[in-house]
């Protein structure tokens, strides 16, 4: 991908570092021997923010957004976050599927022509992680509902900070989404 908003990356990584105010994501480039390349945007969340809302920028100056997400609702379980480009126009969508996330966090993720479903890759670890604080690694897969091919996954590494592996076989799945998505897995399971 030579352009952040070009809309297709088959691979890229998450990184967040925390600060007192804000969550911040850093979105990497993934070159073929799997080390990083250069930045391709920068997000952050707002701490304690009553509405959730990320904005991606070009760089650390925060001059330039290139897309975000926003909650349709506040203070709602299973809300709709929708992705948006710089300009306004709605990249897609996720929501997190709350009843089937009581032991399994279970995602609905939609776009142009494209509607999958995700959820933790191992049920076991999805509980313990319900009960014991600790950095354990997890994964998300995503499939398309008409055809159970994969979508995308987001492969979180074993580590005191998070660090992400987001892969995307499929290429409808415009890039802003999919960071949206990974950013938002994290933020949304308060990690």
């Amino acid at each position: 991908m030579t352009n952040p908003t070009a809309q297709y990356a088959p691979r890229f990584f998450v990184k967040q570092r925390i600060t007192m105010m804000v969550n911040r994501y850093e979105i990497i480039e993934a070159l073929p021997d799997g080390s990083e390349g250069r930045m391709f945007a920068v997000a952050q969340q707002k701490r304690l923010a009553m509405k959730e809302q990320v904005t991606f920028y070009s760089d650390d100056s925060k001059t330039q957004p290139l897309f975000g997400f926003r909650a349709r609702q506040m203070m709602d379980l299973a809300s709709v976050y929708d992705v948006t480009a710089a300009d306004g126009t709605v990249l897609g969508s996720f929501q997190k599927d709350f009843g089937a996330s009581l032991l399994r966090s279970s995602f609905h993720l939609n776009g142009p022509g494209l509607e999958a479903y995700g959820q933790e890759r191992n049920a076991a670890i999805a509980i313990v992680r319900r009960f014991v604080d600790l950095p354990l690694a997890f994964h998300f897969d995503f499939t398309d509902r008409a055809t159970g091919a994969p979508v995308l996954t987001s492969e979180r590494q074993f580590s005191l900070r998070d660090r992400y592996t987001v892969t995307v076989p499929d290429q409808r799945v415009d890039f802003r989404l999919a960071a949206s998505l990974a950013v938002g897995l994290d933020a949304l399971m308060a990690r």
